[in-house]
């Protein structure tokens, strides 16, 4: 028997919030849409950031669950995972990556790459053991878009442009012996059509 199993990283950006950071009413039912949609996987973890938007949709998710504890940790929190040099960016669009990224301090870059380190060395690979496992992460765009650029082994400035909606659904897979698997990207199946790409601009709303 293999000592190692595969592993169900599922997902999820929190629901829509308020400038404050609290989820709004529909933040709130995009958030149980996403639980209901879950029910009857078999998930056993539900991490969540620390931030209260993320909290309460990962406390609306797991009642839907029928009794996982969500768990706050650091590591799914809302950080900026890498700040790359100009040389590592496409010429066409380093300036504005560049400035995008510019108000981020040095002490919030040394944070964020130890954080994603961490996030990268919890989350990922094949799990210990002969059983299989299933667990979510309710978390921010940044999270999830570097863990999609880890899977797909791109470069590291590549989580930037991933633009994940709020409740969207990610699910990777870490098989032993076989590369990850993107399963799912941003997927919104679980919400009708006016609670989807909530807080986006036009043009990236498909």
């Amino acid at each position: 028997m293999s000592d190692t199993a595969t592993r169900y990283l599922y997902l999820a950006r929190h629901g829509e919030a308020t400038p404050d950071g609290e989820l709004t009413d529909i933040g709130r039912r995009q958030a149980v849409l996403l639980g209901c949609r879950l029910a009857e996987r078999p998930i056993t973890a539900v991490h969540h950031g620390p931030l209260p938007r993320a909290a309460e949709t990962a406390r609306l998710v797991a009642e839907q669950l029928g009794g996982v504890r969500a768990a706050a940790c650091a590591e799914a929190g809302d950080y900026v995972p890498h700040v790359p040099e100009r040389g590592e960016l496409p010429d066409d669009s380093a300036e504005f990556l560049l400035d995008f990224l510019s108000s981020t301090s040095a002490e919030e870059r040394d944070q964020g790459r130890e954080l994603a380190r961490q996030a990268v060395e919890r989350f990922t690979g094949p799990v210990a053991g002969g059983a299989e496992r299933h667990e979510l992460v309710v978390t921010h765009a940044f999270l999830i878009g570097w863990l999609v650029r880890q899977a797909m082994d791109a470069p590291a400035w590549r989580w930037l442009g991933l633009n994940p909606g709020n409740t969207a659904l990610t699910v990777l897979r870490y098989a032993p012996g076989r590369p990850p698997s993107v399963l799912l990207y941003n997927d919104l199946r679980h919400l009708p059509e006016e609670l989807c790409w909530t807080g986006f601009p036009p043009a990236l709303k498909v």
